[in-house]
């Protein structure tokens, strides 16, 4: 990233800590940066109420850790990081295994479920709709790179693998959405 939009994104993050005013700090974060971090939660979880859940939580976590805040990276790649740490940990919870098997369960017992009709409308693309059905590991790389345009050093740092692993990611979740294109076209010719 570059150096000088990083050290003024660290003197926006500066200025908005220093402010009296909790609420616009809170505020300044979310017009900032929570459509960035909706997205990324939604693309880690591919529901819509978690990644609220997910996004509020996010900002709850910036704003009390704000102080501790490093300057080691940009203020985007430390609430991505905090975006994917959160879905983590809700991942792990009882509560959203629960709720996703039944899910689960219940859209395999129906046909088309309204969720679904959803998800298929707000496919704003092709792309998109075959970069959501990547694993997880591939599509998290792709649109960190792609979407959020963080560098392969950013990616590496935020998700503790090597630059190296980020490459081939990279390159596996490209092939795949690339298989996923073919066989669409074969499967309708």
């Amino acid at each position: 990233m570059d150096s000088t939009k990083v050290n003024g994104e660290n003197e926006y993050l500066k200025y908005i800590s220093d402010t009296a005013d909790p609420k616009q700090v809170l505020r300044d974060l979310m017009v900032q940066y929570g459509n960035d971090i909706w997205n990324y939660a939604y693309s880690m979880t591919r529901r819509w109420e978690v990644a609220d859940d997910v996004t509020q939580d996010v900002f709850m976590k910036a704003y009390k850790n704000i102080t501790n805040f490093r300057n080691e990276a940009s203020v985007k790649t430390w609430l991505l990081k905090i975006t994917r740490n959160t879905v983590l940990d809700y991942q792990k919870s009882a509560f959203f295994r629960r709720v996703t098997l039944v899910d689960y369960m219940t859209t395999k017992a129906t046909d088309h479920s309204a969720e679904s009709e959803v998800m298929e409308q707000m496919a704003v693309s092709e792309i998109w709709a075959k970069v959501l059905k990547l694993p997880p590991k591939y599509r998290e790389v792709l649109i960190l790179y792609g979407h959020h345009q963080l560098s392969m050093k950013e990616i590496a740092a935020m998700l503790g693998v090597s630059e190296g692993t980020v490459k081939s990611r990279l390159h596996h979740a490209r092939n795949k959405v690339i298989q996923l294109k073919e066989s669409d076209a074969n499967g309708s010719a």
